[in-house]
Parts: C-alpha cells; structure tokens; sequence
C-alpha cells in the first residue's frame, strides 16, 4: 500500500478481505451460505469506507482495511494508496474463503503503472504478509528504488516468518528476509521467533533481547520492536514482555541508542490482524515522535490495548453468557475506536533500559 502523510508518502503492499483482518496462507472453498451478521456487517463497513474516501482521497479500495489499517493512516493525518497482495471475500481466521493473490509480475505491472505517471514519490513503505519469495524480491526492487529516488524514505517491514518456534511461510522466505529484505528495512517488527530466527541467537533473558536488537541494527534496521517475547513479566504471568531499541544519529554526527522494555497484558482469546494494525500505529506514532522511541511505543501498545479490549467486550456481549465468541464476532472493533486511534490514552507505560 502506498501512504501519504501532509507531504509525506507511503507505500503499503498488503492484503485485503472484505471482513477483518488476516494472515493469508491458502485459498479454500467458500461456505455455500454465509453468516447473515457477517454479510451484514460487511455492507456496513463498504459504506463507512465509502464516505471517509471523498473527504480522504486515496485512502484505498474498502476491502481489509481493518488489517491494512489505511483509513486510520488518513485519520491521522496521511494520505493513502494501496496494492493489496491479496484479496479474499474474509480473513482466513473463518473456516472458508476465496479470492486472489497478487503475483510478483502484477505487483510490477501496477508500479510500472505508478511510475508511468510520475506519482512514484514516497517518504514510507510497509509491508506485511506474504508467501511467496519473488513476490518479496520484486518489493525489494521497489523499495531500493524508491530510496533511490528519496535517499530518507523509511521502510517498515513486518518480517512475517512465524511464532512460538513454528514457520507458518515456506521456509525459503527466511533467508530472502534476512538477506535482502531487513538491510533495506528501516524499522522491523519481529516477534521474539521472528527476532532469533533473523540473528540466529536465542533470546532468554534481557541482556539477549539487547543484543538480539544490536544484531538487528547491524543488519540494517535503526529501529527494531520485539513485538512479544516468552521472558518473564515482573508485572506477573498475566503480562508479555516486549522491548524496542532506536539508534538515532546526533548533530554532531555520533548515534545514541534509545531502548524500553514494556509489559502489556495477556488476552485469552486469538484475533486477526493484531500485527498488521501494530506496525501501522508504530510507523504514524514514530512520524509524529521521530527521537522518542518512548512515547510512540507507547501510543502504539495503547492503541492496541484500547481496540482489543473493545473487541472483547463487544464479542462478549454478542457471544451471550457462557458462549465462546466466534471469528465474527472477534473482528477488532476498529470503527467503534477511533478517539482511541486518533489520541490514545496511555495505558501501556514503557521502561528506559
């Protein structure tokens, strides 16, 4: 997906479905009739999305714009457009779906369609999800182009490979991560998997996630979140553990390095697209607070903690008493959090380390 934020631009290559947000894996047959409150809020969601894009002009098509997260990128204050590496009719935490993917030779086909009108001039680039490893090699191409044109563009990249020590892409994906994509990437969003599987050092302690993150720097990122880890909370086991570090250049030409430690609660239920809309509020909180790695990983874990609480009280509430929600009703209640998006209130303080 391509953002704008006043003057500044992005480029966003994501997914898209209709409803929520998901981690496309592979294509599956569609139910033969779909739930009657989820079309619903479909339709719903299309109109919302409708009328925020001729206020926000290209803002991106309506599709998953709950994972992709582009109308909250307007929200705050950035223009949007869009390629979507896939679109399903849903996210894939349903038990069917359908749709498309985008290949690596489409993906060129709309940048050359870009170029061939001068628009190519872009400050941000993020990426999420993807499978398939020329399709990740053409957005490197992309990538290395656009800092061509624009030496300070920034580069977010979520480095999707798996969590809890299981790979949920191919594996070839790991070394065209590592070799090619986190040295363009300018801020990288590894879980503690993702991190070690990156820098080939496990990660027990705070001393190794330090490290882990210098590695990362070394490699090419000036700013890394682990976005979880398996450490132990001092706030107790109901917590995770996360930690981020910055490496900023001084005026006098020496770089100093910010890190935070936080602790954010545990929730007992799986949503969708969680990822796609944390690494979307850290690249507009880190715009809005560029030296102060702090405050945005602060906006970002607050935002976050405000929608999935949101979330859960909503599904609850639709689920009854005693009745585990479903994948419907657990669809992040983005819409419902918007003052939450737009000015968080801080609930998730984070720790100088």
């Amino acid at each position: 997906m391509l953002i704008m934020s006043y003057c500044i631009k992005i480029v966003y290559i994501e997914g898209v479905a209709n409803i929520g947000l998901g981690e496309p894996q592979s294509l599956s047959n569609a139910p033969e009739q779909a739930n009657r409150s989820v079309r619903f809020r479909k339709l719903e969601q299309v109109r919302f999305y409708q009328g925020w894009s001729k206020a926000l002009q290209d803002c991106g098509s309506p599709g998953r714009m709950f994972a992709t997260a582009s109308i909250w990128f307007c929200v705050l204050g950035f223009e949007v457009d869009s390629i979507n590496s896939v679109q399903f009719s849903n996210h894939t935490g349903y038990s069917h779906w359908k749709g498309q993917v985008l290949t690596a030779d489409e993906l060129h086909v709309l940048y050359e369609g870009i170029k061939l009108n001068n628009v190519n001039h872009y400050d941000y680039v993020l990426t999420g999800y993807t499978r398939d490893t020329s399709f990740l090699e053409m957005v490197v191409d992309i990538v290395q182009e656009l800092k061509r044109a624009n030496p300070n563009l920034v580069y977010v990249c979520d480095p999707v490979l798996g969590d809890h020590g299981s790979m949920y892409v191919p594996q070839n994906l790991h070394p065209v991560y590592k070799n090619k994509v986190v040295p363009v990437a300018d801020i990288i969003t590894p879980n503690q998997f993702e991190a070690e599987l990156l820098t080939g050092k496990n990660i027990s302690t705070e001393k190794d996630a330090v490290e882990v993150m210098d590695l990362l720097h070394k490699m090419g990122p000036d700013t890394v979140v682990i976005t979880s880890s398996d450490l132990p909370p001092r706030l107790g086991d109901r917590f995770l553990v996360s930690f981020g570090s910055k490496r900023i250049l001084m005026p006098d030409g020496t770089r100093t390095t910010q890190r935070i430690r936080i602790e954010v609660p545990k929730v007992d239920a799986v949503f969708v697209g969680t990822g796609d809309l944390f690494a979307a509020m850290l690249l507009a909180w880190t715009h809005h607070y560029p030296t102060d790695l702090k405050t945005a990983c602060e906006k970002t874990f607050s935002v976050m903690h405000h929608v999935i609480r949101r979330t859960i009280s909503y599904a609850h509430e639709m689920a009854g008493p005693g009745r585990r929600p479903s994948p419907a009703q657990l669809e992040l209640r983005m819409v419902q959090s918007k003052a939450d998006i737009e000015d968080p209130t801080i609930v998730m303080e984070a720790t100088v380390i």
